[in-house]
């Protein structure tokens, strides 16, 4: 997920401690190992929390979460390849603000898989209803769909805000970002709603509260950054007139 923007923090110090000094690997395979190494450090988080491999919420999460990545390659590396060497930058050359936002933003992120691993080790919360159980792998397939459509549209899809001026960054208006400005935002928040009810805790919506002030706040900074600096996008934003959720803002 933007999977998964969820523990860039880690995942930078990580990748700079696999790539040997003076080595170089390609920005492809930089990203597969960065995803490979946010898929362990979830699992991890999940199970070593529930104290038990014998958790099925726990795998059909990580299951479920390995398929939608698998399907992202699938995608994008045919014709959005560019997007997934921009992704592997981490947060390099992203605005300070930013960086600071996109790690706290892996506390709720991550928090959601403690606090799920904690509920199945102490049965913190009773059992969700079966609705809830159908709907949070929809819900959490869903929001992935919507953040993979934006990375589709959108060859500047990145990891940290900034303006990509070596690659002739301009504004995008087609795909998802006909109906909001900022698409992925909103598929990201609900993969996370989608994993409080997968994961069957209740108290992950805490988690999801924190999210959406996180994102809220980017969103609306991001924003006010690109009317500055990104020509054509003050005219896109008078026309699509909802940051990121429909009929609301």
């Amino acid at each position: 997920m933007r999977g998964g923007t969820a523990v860039r923090c880690v995942l930078c110090w990580r990748t700079a401690a696999i790539t040997r000094e003076g080595a170089k690997i390609s920005p492809i395979l930089k990203r597969v190992l960065q995803l490979l190494i946010l898929v362990a450090v979830q699992a991890a988080v999940l199970f070593l929390c529930a104290g038990s491999l014998r958790w099925p919420a726990g795998w059909w999460y990580m299951g479920l979460y390995f398929v939608l990545l698998l399907c992202g390659a699938i995608i994008l590396l045919p014709n959005r390849a560019e997007v997934i060497a921009e992704r592997s930058r981490g947060t390099s050359g992203g605005r300070r603000w930013d960086i600071w936002i996109t790690r706290l933003m892996a506390v709720p992120t991550l928090g959601l898989l403690a606090l799920a691993g904690f509920d199945e080790r102490w049965n913190l919360t009773p059992p969700l209803p079966a609705w809830a159980r159908v709907f949070g792998p929809l819900a959490f397939a869903a929001g992935y769909a919507i953040v993979l459509w934006a990375m589709h549209s959108n060859q500047y899809f990145s990891q940290v805000v900034r303006i990509q001026a070596e690659r002739g960054h301009a504004t995008v208006m087609s795909g998802p970002y006909r109906f909001i400005r900022h698409p992925g935002y909103l598929g990201m928040a609900i993969s996370l709603l989608g994993a409080v009810f997968l994961l069957d805790t209740i108290w992950g919506l805490v988690c999801v509260a924190i999210y959406l002030v996180l994102i809220i706040t980017r969103t609306a900074w991001e924003d006010r950054m690109l009317r500055a600096e990104l020509p054509g996008y003050s005219e896109y934003a008078a026309r699509t007139r909802y940051r990121l959720f429909p009929g609301l803002w």
